[in-house]
């Protein structure tokens, strides 16, 4: 049997298929379906200081290969993340990821603090909140930005940090530097990217908020190459996210540089398909005489 198990910055996944932030709520719905002690872990909803409602409706809306959301990170604050959800979490068997969201850098500080006393295995930064100080860009769009938000962070907390990078940027690979150099230990990619549908009939926007994340398999080609990007930039390691649905798509995530994926919309429309990419990923491993499927990491042959 080949080895499943992959280490992120000293934490031990026991397969590298992690529940994206923002698809698995805290994984109470889909334990229904299956165990989630079956997932390497769960990157929880987006979680804020103080209880967000998220955006008005619409902000959901289908698309050719995937789909727009303009949820707004409607959650209920960290202080019934810590109270009520994560004390379920900590008895199912995985690595728990706290995604923190913030609207100023003071809010991020705080998050961090509240969480370095917690017992969630990781932190994800989510920084492709707008800047609400600098004009509503976001923290994710400027090195300088990134870099200031990593450090501090880093300064309060001392768990293992994942920076999640925005694809919405002239240069990942940049962003990704920024990141590193500011004390992140691992990097996820791709957040949502950008975009828009119109409703012909009233020839306003599908989406309330006029526009939305695009994620699902239309964003996948996309992903791969600015894992492989920013895997030739950096030394950290990376988390693969952006339109992962099968074992074939985590698998070349993988060989692009990731060390593990994140798995989001896919959930939507098969609430089995992270058993099926661990599943699948097992087999592959076994049929190609892989010990460990952390074997597959970086191994891109190019032309």
């Amino acid at each position: 049997m080949s080895d499943l198990r992959v280490t992120v910055a000293g934490v031990e996944l026991k397969n590298p298929v992690i529940a994206a932030s923002g698809t698995f709520g805290y994984g109470m719905e889909y334990n229904e379906f299956y165990p989630v002690s079956l997932l390497g872990g769960i990157s929880c909803k987006g979680t804020t200081l103080k209880e967000r409602a998220g955006n008005p409706p619409s902000r959901i809306a289908e698309t050719p290969a995937g789909m727009l959301n303009s949820v707004g990170l409607q959650n209920p604050g960290v202080e019934a993340f810590l109270s009520i959800h994560l004390p379920w979490l900590l008895q199912q068997d995985t690595v728990v990821i706290a995604n923190i969201a913030g609207s100023t850098l003071e809010e991020y500080c705080a998050m961090a603090e509240r969480l370095e006393d917690s017992a969630v295995h990781m932190v994800e930064l989510n920084i492709s909140c707008p800047n609400v100080k600098e004009g509503g860009a976001s923290f994710g769009t400027s090195c300088q930005s990134v870099e200031q938000v990593t450090a501090e962070v880093r300064r309060r907390c001392c768990k293992p940090l994942i920076v999640k990078l925005t694809p919405n940027v002239t240069s990942i690979g940049d962003m990704a530097a920024a990141a590193e150099a500011a004390g992140a230990d691992v990097l996820s990619l791709i957040n949502t990217l950008t975009g828009m549908r119109i409703d012909l009939r009233t020839r306003r926007p599908v989406l309330h908020n006029n526009t939305g994340g695009l994620s699902g398999p239309a964003v996948f080609p996309v992903a791969v190459r600015m894992v492989q990007e920013v895997y030739q930039r950096v030394s950290l390691p990376l988390i693969g996210i952006g339109g992962v649905s099968t074992w074939e798509d985590a698998a070349e995530m993988m060989i692009a540089g990731a060390s593990a994926v994140q798995v989001g919309t896919a959930n939507f429309r098969d609430p089995m398909a992270m058993p099926r990419i661990i599943e699948g990923l097992e087999r592959y491993a076994e049929q190609n005489g892989m010990k460990s499927i952390s074997e597959l990491t970086g191994t891109l042959k190019k032309w």
